[in-house]
């Protein structure tokens, strides 16, 4: 099986390409810079491999919850790619990709939202993927929901950024934390290769995953939640 896939949803910028089972991949610690690098990457990545983009089976995108601009230029280019290739296209939730590369059975996820938020979900991790057992929110950290037991693993950038209003409830379920884990696209591609063929889609319906309501808040709505005006 043969998958590109692309992510930007956080602070590092990424593409995968997973070819017969061995992983080609690009990063750059400079989102900014995504809308430069994507589509050299895709060529570069296609040439390392060895391999036609033409013969892909699928390419997936980093779906999100994460930043505005970076989730719209990752599905775009995705998009843009079957729709000129004539490929499907397979959406991955960002962090069900940060869960993914954990490599751990139980793992919660726990990354900054800005506007003084963190998104948080918690997965089941096994030889099929991941399974959402709280499905992504959104909420300040001190609302963050418990998972079931103890033992956890703890990825994402808001164990880093909102550890003093995290609940202490909620890091004693913890048996360890990576903060400075960010969604990558090899995991997506990973899932993506193990969602085929039933995650197949028409790229028109690929779309960022949005889980909160309101995308802008005052500067007294933001510093009421602990943000920064």
């Amino acid at each position: 099986m043969k998958i590109l896939a692309l992510e930007s949803s956080a602070t590092v910028v990424s593409a995968a390409l997973l070819a017969d089972g061995r992983l080609y991949r690009r990063s750059q610690a400079a989102p900014d810079a995504a809308s430069s690098v994507l589509l050299p990457w895709v060529a570069e990545l296609a040439a390392e491999a060895g391999i036609e983009l033409q013969s892909l089976d699928a390419i997936a995108a980093g779906v999100g919850p994460g930043a505005f601009t970076g989730l719209r230029l990752s599905v775009a280019v995705a998009q843009g790619l079957c729709v000129a290739l004539g490929l499907p296209a397979v959406a991955v939730g960002s962090l069900d990709a940060l869960a993914w590369a954990a490599g751990a059975e139980r793992v919660y996820v726990c990354a900054d939202a800005r506007q003084g938020e963190t998104y948080c979900a918690a997965y089941q991790s096994g030889p099929g993927g991941v399974q959402a057992l709280i499905a992504p929110l959104v909420c300040p950290p001190e609302l963050a929901p418990l998972p079931e037991g103890v033992g956890w693993t703890g990825v994402g950038s808001g164990f880093a950024l909102a550890a003093a209003r995290l609940p202490a409830a909620l890091m004693a379920c913890l048996a360890g934390v990576d903060a400075q884990a960010v969604p990558d696209a090899a995991a997506v591609a990973q899932l993506a290769a193990l969602r085929l063929p039933a995650a197949a889609m028409d790229a028109a319906a690929l779309a960022p995953l949005y889980v909160r309501d309101k995308v802008a808040l005052t500067t007294a709505e933001r510093l009421a939640r602990g943000g920064r005006g």
